[in-house]
Parts: C-alpha cells; sequence; structure tokens
C-alpha cells in the first residue's frame, strides 16, 4: 500500500513517499522517497506577515510538481498540511485555493496541536523501555511542538511560537522563552526519569553528524559539545568547510540551542532521534484512516 505526505513548513516543503506492508507482526511502514525544497516561507511570514509574490508562485510551482508525482507514484492517498508560516500568513487561503484550482491539490492549515498530535501518532514509544517517561521535542523554523507522555498516553502537549527563523530574526521575546522553559519544569517535574525524542531536520543533522547509530541515545554533554562547535563557526564557514546546505548552515544553531534548553530544563540527559516526523506521522493516519474504511467496506465493487 502506497501513501504520500507533504509537509509545508517554515524552513522547507517535504514530500514523502512511503508504504505499508502487512505482516503477522503488525504493519511495517517503509519510507520510499524524500524531496525536500527550502522556499523558506518563514522569513516571509513571520517578518510581513503575508507570503509575497515571488515566493507564492515558487510555492504554486512546487505543489504542481508534487502533485504530478504524487499522481505517478499511485500513492492510495495523501495529504498536505501546512503549519507554523502558513498559520501566519494572512493571504494563506488565498494561495491554497490558487494551488487547489491549478492542480488540484488540497493543502490543510494544521493547528499547532493538531501538529504534535500528528507527530506523536510515528508511535515511537510504543517500542522504548515502559518505565521511563518521554518528551516529544519537534523544532520546526516557526514553532516548537512538546508533548509528554508515558505509558502510551499523552500527560501534555503544547505548541510554542519559538522556531530557528524566529530565532534567526530575534522574533522570541525574553518573557516568551521564559514562558515557554517555565512550562517544561512544571509538567516535567514528576515524571523522572525522562527520556527526549528529537525530530526535525535540524536535528536529523546533528544525529548524523555526530556518527550515531540508530536507536542509539544522543547525550545532553555530546550535543552540547557539537553545539560550540558548530558556534564557533560563521554561517558561511559552516557551508565552506563543514558542507552543510545554505539554508541548514544559519538554522542548525539555533536548533541545536532550543533542544540543549528544553533537555536542560527538563533535567533531561539523553535524546533518542529515530529520523521521523510530520510526514511520517502523515503517512500512520492515513494508513490507519485506510484500515476503518476497509473494514467498513471489504467488498468494494
Amino acid at each position: 500500500m502506497k501513501f504520500a505526505a507533504i509537509d509545508i513548513g517554515s524552513n522547507a516543503v517535504r514530500l514523502l513517499f512511503g508504504y505499508v506492508i502487512e505482516t503477522n507482526h503488525g504493519p511495517e511502514f517503509t519510507k520510499a522517497e524524500l524531496i525536500r525544497i527550502p522556499l523558506r516561507l518563514g522569513e516571509d511570514a513571520f517578518i510581513h506577515h503575508r507570503i509575497g509574490p515571488m515566493l507564492e508562485e515558487k510555492f504554486i510551482n512546487v505543489m504542481q510538481a508534487f502533485k504530478l508525482l504524487i499522481d505517478a507514484y499511485g500513492a492510495i492517498s495523501y495529504r498536505a498540511c501546512a503549519t507554523s508560516a502558513m498559520r501566519e500568513a494572512e493571504n494563506a487561503p488565498a494561495i491554497i485555493q490558487k494551488v487547489a484550482d491549478r492542480c488540484g491539490l488540497k493543502i490543510e492549515i494544521i493547528s499547532g496541536r493538531i501538529e504534535a498530535e500528528t507527530i506523536y501518532a510515528n508511535h515511537v514509544a510504543e517500542h522504548l523501555d515502559p518505565a521511563n517517561a518521554y518528551l516529544y521535542i519537534d523544532v520546526g523554523g516557526g514553532s516548537t511542538e512538546l508533548t509528554l507522555f508515558h505509558q502510551n498516553q499523552t500527560i501534555a502537549s503544547k505548541s510554542f511560537d519559538v522556531g530557528t527563523i524566529r530565532w534567526l530574526h530575534q522574533m522570541v521575546s525574553k518573557e516568551y522563552w521564559a514562558a515557554v522553559k517555565s512550562w517544561v519544569r512544571t509538567v516535567t517535574a514528576e515524571h523522572a526519569p525522562l527520556v527526549a525524542i528529537g525530530s526535525g531536520g535540524n536535528i536529523n543533522k546533528i544525529f548524523k553528524m555526530l556518527g550515531r547509530k540508530e536507536n542509539k541515545p544522543l547525550t545532553y554533554t555530546k550535543l552540547r559539545e557539537l553545539y560550540d562547535y558548530l558556534k564557533a563557526f560563521t554561517v558561511e564557514d559552516r557551508i565552506r568547510l563543514l558542507g552543510l546546505r545554505p539554508d541548514r548552515a544559519d538554522v542548525i544553531v539555533p536548533a541545536a540551542k532550543i533542544f540543549l534548553s528544553i533537555m536542560k530544563h527538563a533535567q533531561i540527559e539523553k535524546i533518542i532521534v529515530p529520523q521521523i516526523g510530520l510526514s511520517d506521522g502523515l503517512i500512520h493516519q492515513q494508513y490507519e484512516a485506510y484500515k476503518i474504511s476497509r473494514a467498513a467496506n471489504p467488498h468494494p465493487l
């Protein structure tokens, strides 16, 4: 069974193709292909509160290309979800309508709460030590989603307007950041031992840079060491000497800072990085919806 998912983020847009194989031990999810385009919608949306004409046209062209690829892939279904940048852009509904008119692609603007729930839909914690409580930390360009859960039960979940692009443009006030840290301390205080689960392009890249093996946690100390190392380089040198993409080289440092701060205030020593995100959650949700539909109509004409 083939599915497709589009994650319209503040830093980049992603198209994920995935397939699901049903086995006696449950469904197996496999990523077939991931296409990432660094549009930086957040720079327009957060500063001007609208997507400018040039970026709008680029976005529409990318969505048209994605729709053609989805049709060629032969997916059972797809979902295209927009997050923080589109939530803030005043002209987002008009742009979404233009995309629908040109190529028939339907885009949903989802709330921070739904974004957090979709990331949680990856069910990563089901395969982890039930003795621990876990804090999902998803750091994007425009927002950070936090979900605390224990024994597969959500304890608390919240979305904050703290992201790497906002941080770069100094759009996160000290008062707001203090409120984020206070929330983290309050909700995690009674749930030790606590382990973090990190998602987002930056933590995935950090994980790879450190050469960590799959399913091996990353320590706070190692993350701090890499943060200090990266911070010592200019953005240009991160591109030239470290080989980072231009759209990654500037945001990776504030991303690491956000992860480190949340881990510090939650007293977390280790973070698991399963290389998943919103698009993976969308694939999981589509499969669950497909199962329900199939059960309701097992013999379609």
